[in-house]
């Protein structure tokens, strides 16, 4: 196995050469980033701790920012966390790559499963570890859900699932998840949920597998963790503030790998960054944006979407070709469904024949690219 450039390589390779319309002001649709402003008492609480950054943040967190996390834990999911069973960390990406390779390190010829499509972090982290790696994968054959093979699930070291989806914007029940609870139980994997996009959500809100570990009993998470941001939830990816949350006794080695890891987030991040996870009224405003963009996408392109994240994984005929000349034509970039997933074991790509769009502009601007993306796909020449 080889590290594979990152989708959006792919998509500057794809494009090259490609001289865009300059009747048109460019929109990009491909990148999960808010393109909000961060709320501004973040901002100024992050200005107001900038004479911190003369002290070493500790590994561990401080704890006002542990227990504002946990706070959100308990607020928003209904699980009350011991301090134990969390752990702050600089974003996600740092934890999904590094690990596995701290939970995998003294496991030869170990096994790793994850969605696919997937993020890509993960195939980075599986190719780091020298695991070998199932694909579970996601298509509308199956409403884009994990498919289950217990004869697979028993080889497994990790699982680590990613609901609500990116890409495909699907969900799990609290069933479905408290039913992968089970399996890791059952087969003794460590089962991991990436729920970066928890908060992001037009309808009910989405479970988190913590809940659904407590629902079928396992209220010490045995063998169960989760991952989460701050980045979707609060416009604020730069604040790198994220946690790892579940098995404690899991947790208490990796918090002592990551001493040496060197990942601590500076004080003036962590001020601010405490202050976001135990505000709520900033983050429903932003869903109320995002319930906008959903509703515009249904209106304008006439499909159904889903009830989280703020992603569509749009159908198309030619996912490449569109990409190219809805650049071309109308200066609007979106990410093919391929650049995001792999072949599996039938040599299929289940991202072919699709392509991302994040819907992470005001709905002003993402009306404007949603009627380009229409008028593209309406001119196939």
């Amino acid at each position: 196995m080889h590290f594979e450039p990152y989708p959006f390589e792919k998509l500057t390779q794809l494009l090259e050469g490609i001289t865009p319309n300059p009747a048109y002001s460019p929109i990009a649709l491909t990148i999960g980033e808010p393109q909000f402003e961060t709320p501004a008492f973040i901002q100024k609480s992050l200005a107001k701790h900038s004479e911190e950054l003369r002290r070493y943040p500790k590994t561990a967190g401080e704890t006002y920012l542990n227990d504002s996390m946990r706070g959100f834990v308990e607020r928003r999911f209904g699980v009350k966390l011991k301090p134990n069973e969390l752990i702050s960390s600089f974003g996600t990406r740092e934890v999904l790559f590094n690990f596995p390779q701290y939970y995998l390190f003294d496991k030869p010829n170990s096994v790793m499963a994850y969605t696919n499509p997937f993020y890509q972090i993960y195939e980075g982290a599986a190719i780091a570890s020298r695991a070998k790696v199932i694909h579970l994968n996601l298509n509308e054959a199956n409403g884009f859900k994990p498919r289950i093979d217990e004869d697979e699930l028993a080889l497994c070291d990790l699982v680590i699932l990613n609901f609500p989806n990116n890409p495909t914007a699907s969900v799990l029940t609290l069933e479905e998840l408290g039913t992968w609870v089970k399996l890791a139980l059952k087969h003794d994997f460590c089962l991991i949920n990436d729920e970066c996009y928890s908060e992001i959500y037009t309808a009910e809100k989405v479970p988190s597998l913590l809940e659904a570990s407590v629902y079928v009993g396992n209220t010490s998470f045995k063998n169960v963790l989760v991952i989460n941001s701050i980045s979707k939830r609060s416009s604020a990816p730069g604040l790198r503030s994220g946690f790892i949350a579940g098995d404690a006794e899991i947790l208490k080695g990796y918090a002592q790998y990551r001493t040496y890891v060197g990942c601590a987030s500076p004080l003036p991040l962590q001020a601010a960054a405490a202050m976001a996870w135990a505000d709520e009224e900033h983050v429903e405003r932003a869903r109320k944006v995002y319930a906008e963009n959903f509703k515009a996408a249904q209106e304008i392109l006439g499909i159904d979407t889903s009830d989280a994240t703020f992603y569509v994984w749009l159908k198309v005929d030619n996912a490449l070709e569109l990409t190219q000349r809805l650049y071309r034509d109308y200066n609007v970039k979106v990410l093919p469904g391929e650049f995001l997933a792999r072949e599996n074991a039938l040599g299929e790509n289940p991202g072919i024949g699709y392509i991302r769009i994040a819907l992470v502009e005001e709905t002003v601007r993402t009306i404007q690219a949603l009627n380009r993306l229409k008028e593209a796909m309406s001119c196939k020449n």
